[in-house]
């Protein structure tokens, strides 16, 4: 659920790479209220090979919390470098994207939408 879909969904897409797979807007549902005609009913995207989906949040406002946080492993350290710089901005940096005990890199972010990430390399291997 998002205040703004579709500007988050085009947020991901530029921090992570891929596309706004489709968008339904209540507009397109019978009997629309017209305060309501613009806002996303559904959303699909695909970013940093995950399919996402997502919607505006009309009926109740969003509550921001801990409980979930999206971890992405990427193969490379350029990769994971430039998605965390990108879903960084204007966002809270946790913990720099620095290299973890387990032989990994890592990094903890709560991005400008108030979406935590978890941002990791692939470790070594023995």
């Amino acid at each position: 659920m998002s205040e703004d879909a579709r500007a988050q969904a085009e947020f991901y897409t530029h921090a992570l790479g891929g596309e706004i797979l489709s968008v339904m807007t209540h507009g397109e549902l019978p009997g629309a209220k017209e305060g309501l005609k613009n806002k996303v009913v559904n959303l699909s995207l695909m970013a940093g090979g995950i399919h996402f989906l997502m919607s505006d949040s009309v009926f109740e406002p969003i509550i921001r919390g801990n409980a979930v946080h999206l971890s992405l492993e990427f193969a490379t350290e350029v990769k994971a470098r430039d998605a965390f710089d990108k879903l960084a901005k204007s966002g809270n940096v946790k913990c720099p994207l620095e290299p973890a005990f387990w032989g990994a890199l890592f990094g903890h972010i709560e991005d400008k939408y108030g979406v935590m990430w978890m941002i990791t390399t692939a470790g070594l291997t023995a």
